[in-house]
């Protein structure tokens, strides 16, 4: 099977609000009136993001979904995506799962697939997402307020549970597995809770590579600093009600873990009632797990409310 038979049977649809879409030089897209464009890439690569052993209808749904996660996080309504593939060889079955899980996911979130590129080569998956949300309503790294609230959704620290079992480092039940590894490779982008926090929410992130790190991207944005505690953040794992964690790995996973897609975000006191309204709209769970402070700098509060040091260290390709 050759590229071009690749893409027609695979990844080829027609144009839904594209004016143009795959198959030409470019994608054409008219922007909707009165809306902002966003744009996010991100780039999975074999052996540094994912296993080889990896389901391809899972990585499918997660490659797109990693995208999502950063338009979620900018409260932005998902458009359309273009899909760079580098593939060892043309394995039609792979590529049925893969196509699969990648576009149910689109499918779910109106989010056209308009064009890309495919070359033979190590398997690496890069893909930019197109967004938009209403002229000036994105939601940045740079609003958090001294005295806002932090929130953080879902659940932290399963998939890096999932990655400590692959590695060999503690053995878990297998229903503790199977829940940690669909965390790791089946992420749900907060799209929904994204949208339905535009106007509450001050500032926010997705966190991708660790709660601290990504939270320290809003606080280095916002000339800030936070106080989390950590008994809260403790109990976020989904895994704890199907195994006792020990609480130092509970901590690492949970602060530091990554690949975790879901939000933190910061909103005034004054508009809990309506964070707990956008977070039953979205049926998305949000928990209260800390506040933003004007020292610029992040610090732990243990069970006693006094400061705790943790050695922890977020996700860095290049560290």
């Amino acid at each position: 099977m050759g590229e071009f038979d690749l893409i027609e049977r695979y990844f080829k649809r027609p144009a839904l609000r594209a004016d143009v879409g795959v198959g030409d030089d470019c994608a054409v897209w008219t922007p909707r009136l009165g809306h902002q464009l966003a744009f996010s890439a991100d780039m999975l690569v074999e052996g540094r993001h994912f296993l080889s052993t990896v389901n391809p209808h899972h990585l499918g749904h997660k490659s797109l979904a990693v995208n999502l996660s950063d338009l979620a996080a900018c409260g932005a309504t998902p458009q359309a995506f273009l899909l760079s593939l580098s593939l060892p060889r043309a394995d039609e079955a792979w590529l049925a799962g893969f196509s699969k899980g990648l576009l149910e996911l689109a499918d779910l979130h109106a989010c056209e697939l308009i064009g890309g590129d495919t070359t033979q080569g190590p398997l690496n998956i890069a893909i930019t997402v197109m967004g938009d949300t209403p002229q000036g309503q994105s939601i940045l790294r740079s609003g958090a307020q001294v005295g806002d609230d932090l929130y953080v959704s879902g659940h932290l620290g399963d998939a890096r549970l999932a990655l400590e079992a692959f590695r060999g480092t503690i053995s878990l039940p297998q229903a503790a597995l199977d829940l940690a590894r669909l965390r790791m490779e089946c992420p749900t982008p907060r799209i929904a809770l994204g949208h339905a926090l535009r106007g509450i929410a001050n500032a926010m992130a997705d966190i991708s590579d660790g709660l601290v790190g990504d939270l320290g991207h809003i606080l280095n944005a916002s000339r800030v600093g936070a106080e989390i505690d950590t008994s809260v953040a403790a109990a976020l794992m989904q895994t704890g009600q199907l195994w006792s964690c020990p609480e130092d790995l509970a901590m690492t996973c949970v602060l530091s873990g990554g690949d975790d897609y879901e939000l933190v975000f910061s909103a005034s006191p004054s508009v809990a009632d309506q964070v707990l309204m956008a977070s039953e709209a979205s049926a998305t769970p949000v928990t209260r797990i800390g506040r933003i402070t004007d020292s610029q700098r992040l610090v732990l509060l243990g069970l006693d409310g006094q400061p705790v040091t943790l050695p922890l260290q977020s996700f860095d390709h290049f560290a």
